[in-house]
């Protein structure tokens, strides 16, 4: 089993769970103002695994198990016996790094709260993105776009969810976990910026005016 679908399936499973019942989400759900007065850093993580709706969590893990794959197997190529490690822990580090600007912002608004994976899948989308720009994921399961549009698509939607706001779930977080996941490869591998430049420079020059 790799190791996106074990995320995927752990975080499937407590979403579930936490639909039927409200004292399991009140425990795992991001709330700044309980981080700091009782000391619970553990809902930086546990956030993670949970969601505001069914729609929330299928949109998350399609876009994770799509992305996912892919990056998953090319941290292994590229970063070798520690690909797996670092691809965990870009993962994590973006769930939990998506949530520090609410979490100083916040810490003494008792009524917030929010919840999802998105920082997290942000980053793998952004990886993706820095890895493989033109692959594609099918929106609404058979349109095929190009990562290099979706990624974008991704960060507006959000933005505009965002500013709506009402449902809990950390829109704004989208964009931190889209700066991590595509700076987190470069910082162990240098190399790939200049390759992901390339790859756009050299799919340009294909079309002529």
């Amino acid at each position: 089993m790799n190791i996106t679908i074990a995320i995927a399936g752990v975080t499937v499973i407590t979403s579930l769970l936490a639909f039927n019942n409200h004292t399991l989400l009140e425990e795992l759900i991001f709330w700044p103002y309980r981080v700091w007065r009782n000391n619970e850093w553990h809902r930086l993580i546990t956030s993670g695994f949970i969601h505001g709706s069914p729609m929330h969590l299928i949109v998350n893990m399609i876009s994770f198990y799509s992305f996912g794959v892919i990056v998953e197997e090319k941290f292994s190529d590229v970063f070798h016996g520690m690909g797996l490690t670092l691809y965990v822990i870009m993962y994590f580090v973006a769930v939990v790094g998506s949530d520090m600007y609410d979490l100083f912002t916040r810490k003494d608004d008792y009524s917030y709260r929010s919840l999802g994976a998105s920082g997290g899948v942000s980053a793998i989308l952004f990886a993706c993105i820095l890895l493989y720009p033109f692959s594609t994921i099918g929106l609404y399961f058979f349109i095929p776009v190009p990562a290099l549009i979706f990624g974008p698509l991704y960060i507006a939607y959000s933005i505009y969810m965002g500013r709506r706001g009402g449902d809990n779930i950390n829109h704004n977080a989208h964009f931190i976990g889209a700066v991590i996941g595509f700076i987190f490869p470069i910082i162990f591998a240098p190399e790939l910026l200049p390759r992901f430049i390339g790859q756009i420079t050299n799919h340009l020059s294909t079309f002529k005016l």
